[in-house]
């Protein structure tokens, strides 16, 4: 499957990221609460890709829901910090009193747009990295996964690594294993194999030794919520990686398309943090990891102050707060 979320006979398709490494396994999702489902599990996961989820909900509900409205409301609120998903929701929501097929229609341009877009942001960003570090083969630094599995089908901040990697000028990517449910150990890296990229997993807690040990040349991140001061909320980690990049004179690059702007947040103090199941820190595959009554602190996303980050860059080039 060349995209990572599709639409084929009536039904929502999606890349299943919960069974990667392990199994490559499409779902077909023929219902809103199945999309919620995904959406929630995070089977369906990165801003970009949400907001294609968003979009192609809608479409769904159109084609089968008594109350679009309703079902639009659900897959607009599945997850709370990604902007993406309720701007997909209100753009193919837009063209609903034209009919199902004006929806569907609409989230399939949005699909097309977000591949260019990515594209075009992370073209643009390989340019500002390459400005910025020495001019050879660079070792980078990935937190998370913001390749194509995050966004339809090219990727946001490991798009950089693609373009990068067709010009020989990719020695090494480090990938921070990253919670929840090690998305950049599980995801990053079967990208990075699949595109025969070098690379090597390492504890999130690594990341700061790594860049001491003049590992590191560039950071590259993408984000779900960036607020118009240019405050980021990204993966949960996202924050002490600035901080650690901004001590060692290492630059640190976030990636993302336009859409992942909301001009309507002064700062990101007001970007809601989504906080996850607490058995994905006490229990692995159903065996306990901690005691049973052990209290945990889950968040999803922390956010990263504007001044920690060297540039910020979506289709448009470098992003002026």
């Amino acid at each position: 499957m060349r995209r990572t979320i599709d639409w084929a006979d009536g039904a929502v398709v999606v890349i299943d990221q919960t069974a990667l490494p392990a199994e490559y396994r499409l779902l077909h999702l023929r219902t809103v609460g199945e999309l919620v489902d995904a959406i929630q599990r995070l089977a369906v996961r990165g801003a970009p890709a949400l907001g294609a989820a968003g979009a192609l909900g809608v479409a769904l509900a159109a084609r089968t829901s008594d109350d679009v409205e309703a079902d639009a409301d659900l897959i607009a609120t599945a997850r709370p910090t990604a902007v993406n998903l309720a701007w997909g929701v209100e753009r193919a929501m837009k063209k609903l009193p034209e009919g199902a097929e004006a929806v569907l229609e609409e989230a399939l341009a949005l699909l097309t747009e977000d591949e260019e877009l990515n594209k075009t942001a992370s073209r643009h960003a390989a340019g500002i990295v390459l400005a910025a570090c020495a001019h050879r083969p660079l070792r980078l630094l990935s937190h998370c996964n913001a390749g194509r599995l995050a966004t339809v089908g090219w990727g946001s901040a490991l798009g950089v690594v693609w373009h990068l990697h067709e010009r020989g000028l990719v020695e090494e990517v480090l990938v921070d294993e990253t919670r929840p449910l090690l998305q950049g150990a599980r995801l990053t890296a079967w990208e990075l194999a699949q595109a025969d990229v070098p690379y090597r997993v390492q504890p999130d807690g690594a990341a700061a030794a790594a860049m001491a040990r003049g590992m590191v040349d560039c950071v590259l991140v993408g984000a779900d919520r960036i607020a118009a001061n240019g405050d980021v909320a990204n993966k949960i980690g996202t924050y002490g990686l600035a901080i650690a990049a901004k001590h060692h004179g290492v630059p640190f690059v976030v990636v993302a398309p336009s859409s992942t702007v909301d001009s309507k947040l002064a700062d990101g103090a007001g970007i809601a943090i989504e906080e996850r199941a607490a058995r994905e820190l006490t229990e692995y595959a159903g065996v306990p990891l901690t005691p049973p009554d052990a209290q945990v602190f889950n968040p999803a996303f922390d956010v990263t102050p504007h001044e920690l980050i060297t540039a910020l860059v979506t289709e448009h080039g470098r992003f002026e707060p």
